[in-house]
């Protein structure tokens, strides 16, 4: 909104012209989310302590974490609003992007509000029925697929079309899964639903330690942020043999109002932790991620990037098919996480670590770039 405001003024003073700079838009809604996020930060975790909206711990987890319990939880609401009031400030809302990006986070925000709030009201950390918690996900992803593969269809010419449906494959220049050859979008979209999906998932699996989850938030978003402002330039997407999606040069600023919003919460979530982001931001964070991944059709390169959860995720399922087969773990505990605990890391140790392997990760998705 305040572009429009700031183009209008630039007839009468020609410097709020510079408002119109992608570059200078996606830095202000960094620093937009993150100033909002630090000022309300301390006001929220007080009228979440007010409301007793008290994190309830696992019996069966880490027993070190039982001093946790009641460390005001659903702090997302903070990560979220942040991003809402920096993307509608900065971007140009006349992008149907921004617009898939908001009611992603909004529709897995709320699957996940309420099932924080179950575990709040009924003291259980199991919260919403898993059926429906699947369904109403299910319901979001196949939206997000739906609505990409509609834009796509709505493009002057074929080769677009199917630029913005086919699965890049890094370090091959031109060589692509072609999900634009199966008819009405089917291919697409349901690769989109386990993209975002899996996502989703796989963040709210990583948000079990103080700050381990949102600082690889920060770092695969800034990632994909890279990767939307090329595919979004027409010099650099053709410089760099990747689709050029015009749409994708907005997306940088969501990526941008996620860092600013993820460090900000940070501050409150860095160990000692004074509130934790819930499955209202995790679900959510992974979602939105999901979704610029698919957009930039990076989904392979963005697997690299968020690694951290992909292992995350490969570790619960390896742990729960393993007992129901052989009766034995793989791991200690799973998620990951736990089980560096149990073999004895401090939990300022798995952080940091894991935020290093995190570091990495991001740089070797982002190398695919150029070695394509």
């Amino acid at each position: 909104m305040l572009v429009w405001l700031f183009e209008w003024l630039s007839q009468y003073y020609s410097p709020f012209s510079a408002v119109s700079s992608l570059t200078l838009r996606a830095l202000l809604s960094v620093v937009t989310a993150l100033v909002f996020s630090m000022i309300l930060g301390k006001p929220v975790i007080r009228h979440l302590r007010a409301l007793k909206y008290g994190q309830a711990i696992r019996n069966d987890g880490p027993q070190s974490h039982l001093i946790k319990t009641g460390t005001p939880t659903m702090g997302g609401v903070l990560i979220l609003s942040s991003i809402g009031v920096s993307t509608l400030l900065w971007a140009r809302l006349g992008n149907p992007y921004i617009w898939i990006l908001l009611i992603v986070m909004i529709v897995f925000g709320l699957v996940g509000w309420t099932d924080d709030w179950l575990k709040i009201k009924y003291k259980n950390p199991k919260g919403l029925i898993a059926r429906k918690k699947y369904f109403w996900l299910s319901m979001g992803a196949l939206f997000v697929g739906a609505s990409l593969y509609y834009i796509a269809t709505l493009q002057p010419d074929m080769a677009t079309t199917r630029e913005m449906q086919d699965l890049l494959l890094p370090i091959f220049k031109g060589w692509v899964i072609p999900f634009s050859a199966v008819p009405f979008g089917i291919g697409f979209i349901i690769f989109t639903y386990f993209v975002i999906n899996g996502a989703s998932n796989a963040v709210n699996l990583t948000d079990g330690l103080d700050g381990l989850a949102i600082l690889p938030v920060v770092l695969v978003a800034a990632g994909l942020g890279a990767m939307a402002y090329v595919s979004g330039d027409v010099r650099f997407a053709e410089y760099l043999h990747v689709p050029y999606i015009a749409y994708n040069s907005e997306v940088i600023i969501v990526c941008g109002a996620m860092i600013g919003a993820g460090l900000g919460f940070l501050w409150f979530n860095a160990h000692p932790a004074e509130v934790f982001m819930g499955d209202v931001g995790a679900l959510s964070l992974g979602a939105m991620l999901g979704t610029i991944a698919v957009m930039t059709r990076q989904e392979i390169a963005f697997a690299i990037m968020g690694g951290l959860f992909v292992a995350e995720a490969v570790s619960v399922i390896l742990q729960v098919g393993s007992y129901k087969l052989r009766k034995k773990r793989v791991f200690r505990m799973a998620p990951l996480h736990h089980h560096f605990e149990e073999i004895g890391w401090k939990e300022t140790q798995v952080v940091a670590r894991f935020w290093i392997i995190a570091i990495l990760l991001v740089i070797l998705g982002l190398m695919t770039l150029k070695l394509r």
